[in-house]
């Protein structure tokens, strides 16, 4: 037999799926992490629980595939975008990993927005200009935490990190690099206008590699602790939300993957970089002759998950009990409200957001409520407001790249049945959804692969997604949504007027607790 390794470091997770050549599913490891609130703002991870958590995938996945010496022919990964990491002259974290959904650079974008400067570093990174990207952290920290900036040898990313651990070399793949706000997409090569702006030197990053490159000669310890043998090829992979793409085979132009998890995306695959003029769609690598845009928004699962704990504690505590899943109650009740939600409008900006708004001081807001409405109205809400968020990415990836042929649905949203109805209704197209499992380590698993030669070209991922189910739009709800929309809309250009204010309230009063 002849296996490959397909890993995927998350936001909250990591995950390793073994498969054989065929992309059949072997074996499969998850385990999880938390994540660090010491505020609002911060969203940070400790990189050397990740990097044990990444061994142990790793193991588990041999020892429950039961792999024999020679079998595995290689491990590839992919990878959350946008976090960063300082480390010291002696190859030590400075910091803890600082995740996408950390706000606190929030100002220094601001800033590079309305000098102008932002866009134009924006028009050759394809980084939209906020504080989740590398770039505007960095500058924060030079201006806030200047004894850590001054201390940095490196600013890396997790999966460099991880790298790192395993081979004692520090290389970047062009899709992690490509989401960093650092890197030139027309020319492929750290940004010169970016790096000024930044403060740092080329030599403070990693060295550039292309995401199908290998790397052998894994250090001895780390061979012991995951059961893999030192000389065993690791493909650097890419970034998870472009491998994701590559995982439900929406790599021909036209054909759309949209993937709600903890948080979302909409994304579309071209031939060549191109930029949105308004600097709110990202473009980044999946390799140097494919290029995904799109936009990613914050607000996907983890809104429903804020549904769950704060508006239906006593059905948690009765799943819990009957060991069903909640949110399998709550969408039992949503399903039970018409399409609209009796005219409840719900905005999920609850821990800011990126696309289609770009503004990390957007907050949530239910608008319209009645004393007619319920609970169950909120969730429906809650779920609908998602998709229109979506819709309205999508609308801004059509000026650029053109009318969707095809909508291919992943992500854990994807298995529910009413999301995905209400996504072909919102969206008035059918809706795909592949069997792959885990589609960003299936992608990351696919380029392996190609990188090792045991397939021809990206395509054949098309042979090991398995069966899809096709989901057509119920006419009889394009009223409501028809009507909503452009209300939703609208509100939504109103609130961002006032979102910085109650934001800096929030931030003052919260000051103010920590104070007492």
């Amino acid at each position: 037999m002849e296996y490959i390794i397909g890993a995927d470091i998350g936001t909250t997770s990591t995950k390793a799926v073994l498969y054989d050549m065929k992309g059949n599913v072997k074996a499969y490891s998850n385990i999880g992490y938390p994540l660090y609130q010491d505020t609002p703002e911060m969203a940070e991870e400790d990189p050397e629980e990740i990097f044990n958590t990444v061994t142990d995938v790793l193991f588990e996945v041999m020892r429950k595939g039961n792999v024999q010496p020679g079998e595995l022919k290689g491990v590839s990964f992919s990878s959350a975008m946008h976090s960063l990491i300082l480390m010291d002259e002696n190859d030590r974290p400075l910091t803890r990993v600082i995740t996408w959904a950390d706000n606190r650079a929030a100002k220094y974008s601001e800033e590079l927005l309305a000098s102008g400067v932002g866009q134009e570093i924006y028009s050759h990174t394809g980084t939209p200009i906020h504080p989740m990207a590398p770039l505007s952290k960095i500058i924060w920290l030079r201006n806030e935490h200047k004894d850590i900036f001054d201390n940095a040898k490196k600013f890396i990313d997790i999966k460099t990190y991880i790298y790192f651990r395993m081979f004692q070399e520090y290389k970047m793949e062009y899709s992690i690099a490509s989401a960093t706000g650092l890197f030139n997409i027309f020319n492929l090569d750290w940004d010169d206008q970016a790096l000024e702006v930044a403060g740092i030197t080329r030599d403070q990053l990693p060295e550039l590699v292309e995401p199908t490159d290998q790397i052998t000669n894994m250090n001895m310890t780390t061979s012991k602790v995951t059961s893999i043998p030192m000389d065993t090829p690791f493909v650097f992979g890419a970034s998870d939300g472009v491998l994701s793409n590559l995982g439900v085979n929406a790599i021909d132009p036209g054909v759309v993957a949209v993937t709600i998890g903890t948080s979302g995306a909409v994304r579309v695959v071209v031939d060549k970089p191109i930029v949105d003029p308004n600097g709110k769609l990202f473009c980044y690598a999946l390799t140097k002759d494919k290029w995904v845009v799109g936009g990613p928004v914050n607000n996907g699962g983890i809104i429903f998950r804020w549904v769950r704990d704060q508006l239906f504690q006593p059905e948690k505590i009765t799943a819990e009990q009957m060991q069903v899943s909640t949110y399998d109650i709550l969408t039992e009740i949503a399903e039970k409200i018409p399409a609209g939600s009796d005219g409840l409008l719900f905005h999920p900006y609850l821990g800011g957001e990126r696309a289609p708004i770009w503004d990390a001081d957007a907050r949530g807001s239910f608008f319209g409520l009645t004393r007619q409405h319920t609970r169950a109205h909120m969730v429906r809400s809650a779920l609908e407001g998602i998709v229109y968020n979506l819709y309205m990415v999508m609308l801004m990836i059509e000026g650029i790249a053109g009318k969707p042929k095809s909508i291919q649905a992943t992500g854990g949203f994807a298995q529910s049945e009413l999301w995905r109805q209400m996504l072909a209704d919102v969206f008035e197209q059918n809706v795909t959804i592949p069997e792959s499992f885990e589609s960003s380590c299936l992608g990351a698993a696919v380029m392996g692969m190609y990188s090792l030669g045991y397939v021809d070209d990206l395509s054949a991922v098309k042979d090991m997604i398995g069966v899809t189910n096709v989901h057509k739009p119920n006419e009889k709800n394009f009223e409501a949504y028809r009507d909503l929309l452009p209300i939703w809309i609208r509100l939504t250009k109103k609130f961002k007027d006032e979102y910085s204010e109650i934001a800096e309230f929030q931030r003052t009063h919260t000051k103010k607790k920590e104070e007492k």
